[in-house]
Order: structure tokens, then sequence, then C-alpha cells
């Protein structure tokens, strides 16, 4: 794996109310390419925030149907991954709040 795939793997951080529960069992949740695999996302998440991932769990996220007006419509669906960091390690993914 190179260096710029694993610069692509990683798209954003998900901050939710239930991503700040799972963060005090030292778990992070991130919005992943639809095409990353867990060993693309152990390597991502160590090389950008120099930690150490104990495991990684991934899950589709399927996209909901919206309606405008009388246009019905569907959001894309994606992916998102449950990343368990080693005892000790951290990730802030909203600095200054």
């Amino acid at each position: 794996m190179n260096k710029e795939r694993l610069m692509k793997v990683l798209l954003g951080g998900v901050v939710s109310e239930k991503s700040a529960n799972v963060a005090e069992s030292n778990q992070v949740i991130f919005r992943v390419a639809s095409d990353a695999t867990k060993p693309e996302i152990r390597r991502a998440v160590e090389l950008m925030f120099d930690v150490d991932v104990e495991s990684v769990h991934v899950l589709n996220v399927k996209g909901k149907s919206k309606r405008f007006g009388q246009m019905q419509g569907k959001r894309s669906d994606w992916r998102k991954a449950y990343v368990r960091l080693k005892e000790g390690q951290d990730i802030d993914l909203m600095p200054g709040a």
C-alpha cells in the first residue's frame, strides 16, 4: 500500500452523540472510502495520527430516501469504521472544543 492510497482512505471523522459515547471505550469513528479494507484503514490511522490501533470494525451505511416536493431522491451510501485504539492512545477530532 502506498502513501497516496492511505491518505485517501480516511474521509473524515464522525462527530455525533454515539461517537462521543464510544470514545469513552477508546474508540474513534471515521467516514472511510467505500472500497477501503480493514488493513488499509488501520495503516491510514496509524500513519496520519501516529497512534497504535488495536482493532477495526467496518460497516456500510445505507443512504436515506428523501423527497424534494414531488421528486423522490436518495442520499449516497457510505462506509464507516470503528477504530479501537490501544490503551493510553488518543485522537482528538474536535480540537479547541
